[in-house]
């Protein structure tokens, strides 16, 4: 095989094919690299590959169209099948040449997201899977093409039936559409001719086995068909040509069964054993706050999706797919509108857009609008929308919880003390909690609402009066629960001080200054205060992420025998407190300024006798916000979603932030640009194909 592959190796470069087939790859990926990656400033180079596939319809039937039919031609395929050299040999020999040139370009190509990373954040298990994908899709062209080559002695008809082959491959997605839109008998087995569909299952940053094995599967058959077929052909004229002709026909059918069952069966295996996302972000990846929502779930539940599952949403429809993974009581079932276009109505009366979801259990259903599953933000420079964020893992995540709860909890929210309102990604998150809300004025009760479940007070910057104080203060030993935000308005604020008090907690006059910088950002003011290990905090704390406390005052602890009390966050030992903030104008500490550290979030549970109130208690007035969550990529928000989910009997925060999908652009300088897109795109495919041309001129004039 050794001698086989050093021979065909040779006489591609010899006979400027090679060269040639290396160059006007190298071309072709450059000028879409140079326009997507460099000029555009996309980081991703799977833009680029899959816009060149239409290549391999080719340029990859000309590489390989002389590799058997030229030999059985000029009759020197006697030669070889005449050697001691077996016909599996001399298959996997050429296989490997043809693989050999195929695979120079593509290394060069692996360089391109290494190169992209000097100018940006650059996603490489993405970019690599990718070229992956790309790698895989032309072996097996290549491994098909051979075959071909194999059946007919001319190099023209071995091109064109190639091209024919490669052609239907490439269409027959599109062609399986066209047959039938909800899908047959025909169009599954004609799928399995469908080649760029495995290839853009690899584009997106999610690892499919079943694409893995659907290429070595077409790679594998197609050789050991090209086998067959010269073993054919070399006891022709054998007395053997009965027996062997009938072994060979087994053989094919055995191989054949062998590799549609192995792909069945693969197809067939749960998504999260088959299904590996390889993004930065994780895109595609469930969170452990989904894992345990599901693990609990034991009615059985059905995920109608509104859409044809050949024209769904790819990364909606992976996400369903490890849910799927995760608890063998949800079921995914696509509906196509175009079929059935009332079935919504059976669960609202509103009108819904196509792709929504719509889930269900004996207890309830929820219908998930697609517009909801994207935020949109607006592009101003041409004034049309674009997707930036995935919300799928959280309205579904949401909508299970919601449909297996027994009853939706009550919060109340307070106003009429000059509150702060929460932002509306806050109120989202507290609905997607599955947690009804209503803002009150105390006022207008005489006591605070039965049906209760936390009381939000949410930075007064005026005291409560002597009767809402009461009034909080009887739910309070009765058991209720609260959420209480502090603020400075450098006026003591006495009634909300005796709601602190109950816990045991006080508020520091003044605001912290962090002097170790390691724990605030840009601004001794602005901290990233210390996390505490809790059950609410967990998923924060293992991550390692940050919490952005924006002018926090300090909290202390009496330490009272009937409360227990958590730390959540807190300053460092080089931190101070701070009162008279307008006159200062240095961070330096100075005399008068209260040594830390000082706690700034806490969870505290006192007992009322039968029963027990907890209060989760912040000193940063701008720790629920989204400018703030914004600065710590949504932690704030985890925080105080998982801060709610407690008051909900949760026992895993069900409100899971948005996902971005934001581009961050590379930045690269324009002469920098026009020297890598010429460097790529004319300068290395040329040095191939100069240098082939060279190569092949001499050998000519010999």
């Amino acid at each position: 095989m050794k001698a086989i592959y050093k021979r065909e190796l040779q006489s591609y470069f010899h006979s400027f094919l090679g060269a040639l087939f290396i160059g006007a790859t190298l071309i072709l990926i450059g000028i879409y690299f140079s326009v997507y990656d460099l000029f555009m400033g996309y980081p991703y180079i799977g833009y680029a590959l899959s816009s060149v596939v239409f290549l391999f319809l080719i340029s990859i039937p000309v590489l390989c169209m002389k590799i058997l039919a030229e030999e059985r031609h000029q009759k020197t395929d006697q030669l070889i099948l005449t050697s001691p050299v077996s016909v599996g040999s001399i298959v996997m020999g050429k296989f490997f040449a043809l693989s050999t040139i195929f695979a120079i370009p593509v290394l060069i190509v692996s360089l391109y997201p290494v190169i992209m990373r000097l100018f940006g954040t650059v996603d490489l298990g993405k970019s690599y899977l990718a070229i992956l994908g790309f790698f895989l899709y032309g072996l097996a062209c290549i491994a098909i093409c051979i075959f071909i080559s194999s059946l007919t002695e001319s190099q023209v008809i071995a091109a064109v039936l190639s091209f024919g082959v490669l052609f239907l491959g490439y269409i027959m997605s599109a062609l399986c559409s066209m047959i039938s839109s909800t899908g047959n008998l025909l169009t599954k087995i004609l799928s399995a001719f469908d080649m760029v569909g495995r290839f853009d299952d690899l584009l997106n940053g999610s690892f499919h086995l079943t694409s893995v094995v659907y290429y070595l599967s077409v790679i594998i058959l197609s050789l050991i068909f090209t086998v067959q077929s010269i073993q054919k052909r070399r006891y022709h004229l054998s007395k053997k040509t009965i027996s062997l002709g009938t072994y060979s026909t087994t053989v094919v059918v055995v191989v054949t069964a062998a590799v549609v069952i192995l792909n069945v069966f693969v197809s067939e295996i749960p998504a999260k054993y088959t299904v590996f996302d390889v993004t930065a972000d994780k895109l595609y990846s469930l969170s452990d706050e989904t894992k345990k929502v599901a693990e609990n779930i034991s009615e059985d539940i059905t995920i109608y999706v509104l859409a044809n599952e050949k024209d769904a949403d790819t990364t909606l429809m992976e996400t369903l797919e490890n849910y799927e993974g995760l608890n063998s009581h949800i079921k995914v079932s696509y509906v196509d509108p175009a079929v059935n276009p009332r079935f919504y109505q059976n669960y609202t009366d509103t009108d819904i857009s196509q792709g929504s979801l719509i889930v269900e259990s004996s207890k309830r259903s929820k219908v998930i609008d697609y517009d909801n599953i994207y935020e949109y933000q607006v592009d101003y420079t041409s004034y049309s929308s674009y997707a930036s964020g995935y919300d799928g893992e959280g309205q579904i995540t949401s909508a299970l919880a919601y449909v297996t709860t027994d009853e939706m909890p009550k919060v109340y929210i307070t106003e009429g003390h000059g509150e702060l309102s929460f932002d509306s990604s806050f109120t989202a998150a507290v609905e997607k909690e599955n947690i009804d809300y209503e803002t009150i004025n105390l006022m207008n009760y005489d006591e605070i609402p039965e049906d209760a479940s936390c009381v939000i007070i949410n930075a007064p910057t005026s005291d409560l009066s002597a009767d809402d104080t009461e009034k909080m203060l009887s739910y309070m030993e009765k058991g209720g629960d609260v959420f209480l935000v502090s603020t400075y308005t450098g006026e003591e604020l006495v009634n909300f001080g005796r709601l602190l008090d109950f816990y045991g907690v006080s508020v520091t006059k003044g605001l912290i200054i962090e002097a170790d910088k390691s724990n605030y950002y840009t601004d001794p003011f602005y901290l990233l205060p210390s996390i505490g290990y809790d059950d609410v905090t967990e998923s924060i704390y293992s991550s390692g992420s940050y919490v952005f406390a924006p002018y926090a005052q300090g909290l202390s602890v009496d330490g009272r025998e009937d409360v227990e009390v958590s730390v959540l966050l807190s300053s460092s030992e080089q931190s101070y407190v701070r009162d008279n903030i307008e006159s200062s104008n240095s961070y330096e500490k100075q005399d008068g300024d209260q040594d830390g550290p000082f706690d700034i979030g806490l969870k505290c549970v006192k007992s009322t006798g039968e029963s027990e109130s907890s209060a989760f208690i912040y000193s940063s007035e701008n720790l629920f916000t989204q400018s703030a969550d914004e600065i710590v990529s949504g932690t704030n928000m985890r925080l105080f979603t998982a801060s709610l989910g407690t008051f909900a009997s949760h026992e895993s925060s069900v409100s899971i932030p948005v996902k971005s999908l934001e581009i961050t652009y590379l930045t690269i300088p324009q002469g920098t640009i026009l020297l890598l897109a010429l460097l790529t795109a004319v300068i290395i495919p040329s040095v191939f194909i100069v240098g082939g041309f060279i190569i092949w001129f001499r050998r000519r004039k010999r």
